[in-house]
């Protein structure tokens, strides 16, 4: 695997607010847990399409893991120009610090945003470019990965495309471990 695509729910999906949210870390150390093994055997690409949420949180991973793995690089495609303009002043400075040390930025479509196709475009853009998909989503809560999530089963029928999910279950393990980790015995 080469090129990693990486998504999940945006924050307010997920009842978060604040990039910096204790659960952000969890989300990340979840994150980085996938990553971590592909990165060891050669992965070199993420690919993001920079919304908030799950997308920036693995640009932050890779900014960390960069330090292990420096061939490690990571892509932002948007769907279209300007994504950022209407959020609010702090999501858009996290997002243009990410976008100022991404190794590539780009959009699928070069405009500005003028109808859903776009998001379809971009997920099918994101499936074509990409050698698997990573996706923080359960099935038990619908929410905006679904329509990647949905896309990617398709595309599967027809490629050899791996899917690897993060569930709620999956991030409750990570909270334990983290825990445990910092407990005194």
């Amino acid at each position: 695997m080469k090129v990693l695509a990486v998504s999940g729910y945006k924050p307010f999906e997920l009842g978060i607010f604040k990039k910096d949210h204790p659960s952000a870390e969890f989300i990340k150390a979840a994150i980085k847990k996938s990553i971590l093994p592909k990165a060891e055997e050669g992965l070199e690409w993420i690919l993001i399409s920079g919304q908030l949420g799950v997308e920036l949180w693995t640009a932050e991973v890779v900014f960390e893991l960069q330090e292990e793995f420096p061939e490690l690089k990571l892509a932002v495609i948007t769907p279209f120009l300007e994504q950022e303009a209407s959020w609010n002043e702090n999501n858009k400075e996290w997002y243009e610090f990410i976008l100022m040390q991404a190794d590539f930025v780009d959009s699928v479509t070069r405009k500005g945003y003028e109808k859903p196709w776009q998001f379809r475009l971009k997920n099918q853009f994101f499936l074509e470019k990409s050698d698997g998909l990573l996706l923080l989503y359960d099935q038990e809560k619908e929410g905006s990965p679904k329509y990647i999530y949905e896309l990617a089963v398709k595309y599967q029928q027809d490629h050899n495309y791996p899917i690897e999910l993060i569930s709620f279950y999956d991030l409750q393990m990570i909270v334990e471990e983290e825990q445990m980790k910092h407990m005194d015995y």
